[in-house]
């Protein structure tokens, strides 16, 4: 019986590592974004706790012998073990502090304080190794919990439980982010997080690797999904985004509703770039998606904005008039200035802004070269 069980949760092991394995494969070399970094890194970590968690199984099930390095080979699975799961929730939480844009992953400060948690594992099972305090393996191979051990999963689990209480804060703060990405985001670790939990209570049901490689799946996907449809630069949708947007309403809007398209342009972006460079052209583009997510928060529906190309952005959303437009139009000339005062650009940041409106009969494009004629009309005047 005890072998069929190791055979089993070794299959479960098996089957999860590999899928993580093709994951991390697939993830290398896609994307050089930190965040994407602290990503594949954090699966690293996962298939090491997975390998780890194995290894014990089976030894401990005396599937591979040890004989009389049983004592010290479980010991070092186990140490092994616990440093995997705290470097992989470590990551994750720099992984989630990326995607949310937070100030803590640009300050060195932050950083290192956030590390405080980890450094303290690592010398707590390095401490554990004479005092087994955390746990210990008894020189006939039986192992037992130390009456600190619960200090393994509290100094992991610690990092998982500040990331969700950072994000929802942050969204209910600032919604920097689009909401269904930080809901996302908020409710990813429930489900690794409840399977670590019940192997807490529960050890010999594997549950924990089967349901984190599941986990690290969805993850995976939904950052596939974003790497197709946003900006990596602005974090705004993509102009596929927009088209579908504007497809679906077209499909779904009730009678007599009313979509207003914004396009906005950037004014004298080429001089900015010559004059000052890319670095500071990139600041002056996301100085102006910032001012445009600002801008639309008043808004009493959800808009869809989006870089539509180079230095020209674009907002749709569904309005009673055109006097919503203006106001918001304004709301985004004001934004743009505060932002352009606080964050100290060495130029004239503006932007010239068209308005066109669809009741279901005009194409995207038509609707587009509308805005665009008003924009390039406002540009003129800017002149």
């Amino acid at each position: 019986m005890q072998t069929e069980y190791a055979i089993l949760y070794g299959e479960i092991n098996l089957i999860s590592f590999v899928l993580i394995g093709i994951i991390l494969r697939k993830t290398m070399g896609l994307s050089r974004m930190m965040a994407q970094r602290n990503f594949a890194l954090s699966i690293a970590a996962e298939m090491g706790f997975f390998l780890f968690d194995t290894l014990f199984v089976l030894i401990n099930e005396r599937i591979i012998p040890m004989g009389v390095l049983t004592s010290g080979a479980k010991l070092v699975c186990k140490e092994l073990y616990f440093y995997c799961t705290g470097a992989m929730c470590f990551f994750w939480f720099l992984y989630f502090e990326h995607l949310r844009e937070s100030n803590l992953v640009q300050n060195k400060r932050k950083v290192r304080l956030a590390c405080v948690p980890m450094i303290g594992l690592i010398v707590l099972l390095v401490v554990n190794l004479f005092t087994g305090l955390l746990f210990y393996v008894e020189k006939n191979g039986d192992y037992h919990r130390g009456p600190l051990f619960i200090l393994t999963y509290a100094l992991s689990y610690l990092y998982v439980l500040v990331s969700c209480a950072r994000i929802v804060i942050g969204s209910i703060k600032k919604r920097k982010v689009n909401n269904k990405t930080l809901i996302f985001l908020a409710l990813f670790p429930i489900a690794p997080g409840g399977a670590g939990l019940i192997q807490f209570f529960y050890p010999r049901i594997p549950v924990a690797c089967g349901v984190m490689a599941l986990s690290t799946l969805v993850l995976y996907l939904n950052w596939i999904d974003e790497l197709i449809s946003i900006d990596p630069l602005t974090g705004l949708n993509n102009r596929k985004m927009l088209i579908h947007h504007y497809d679906q309403w077209a499909k779904n809007h009730s009678e007599g509703a009313k979509i207003y398209l914004l396009m906005i342009d950037a004014n004298k972006f080429k001089a900015i770039n010559d004059t000052y460079g890319h670095v500071e052209g990139d600041q002056a583009l996301k100085n102006i998606a910032d001012a445009l997510r600002m801008g639309c928060k008043e808004l009493p529906k959800r808009a869809n904005i989006a870089r539509y190309g180079g230095d020209e952005f674009a907002i749709l959303f569904e309005s009673s008039g055109m006097e919503e437009c203006e106001k918001l139009k304004t709301r985004i000339n004001e934004k743009l200035r505060e932002i352009n005062e606080k964050t100290n650009v060495p130029f004239e940041l503006t932007v010239s802004i068209g308005i066109a409106f669809s009741s279901g009969t005009l194409t995207l494009k038509e609707l587009i070269d509308d805005a665009d004629e008003n924009m390039y009309e406002e540009k003129e005047k800017n002149r």
